[in-house]
């Protein structure tokens, strides 16, 4: 059974941090290229940033870039992320996803994953 499971969501103040973690089982981590979506009340799925299966390669979204940062734990089967700098509009349902991962390559359509963790809310005050 795959499970994805997230955890380090909470309520933080506008400039601080978080760091949220998936944790993969049931399917093979090392093939296995991850990436973070979050969702805001009233608006679409969003993505936030995903890494290729090795690690080696990362993409960060456009409205998060420079202060977030995705990385990787292959003996924990967990993937992070880093969020500095908080801003009251990354309020949202952060999900994190697993698809087959093909070489270095990194996806950042929803639609090119197949398992999704249930989300942890993340809310910052301004």
């Amino acid at each position: 059974q795959v499970q994805l499971v997230e955890s380090g969501g909470g309520l933080v103040q506008a400039g601080g941090s978080l760091r949220l973690s998936c944790a993969v089982s049931g399917l093979p981590f090392s093939t296995s290229a991850m990436g973070w979506f979050r969702q805001a009340p009233g608006k679409e799925r969003e993505f936030v940033a995903a890494i290729s299966r090795s690690g080696g390669n990362m993409y960060i979204g456009d409205s998060v870039k420079g202060r977030f940062t995705i990385s990787r734990d292959a003996a924990k089967a967990t993937v992070y992320l880093q969020m500095n700098s908080l801003k009251p509009e990354d309020t949202a349902v952060y999900y994190c996803a697993a698809t087959r991962g093909r070489g270095g390559t990194y996806y950042y359509l929803s639609l090119d994953y197949d398992n999704w963790g249930q989300g942890t809310q993340v809310t910052v005050s301004s």
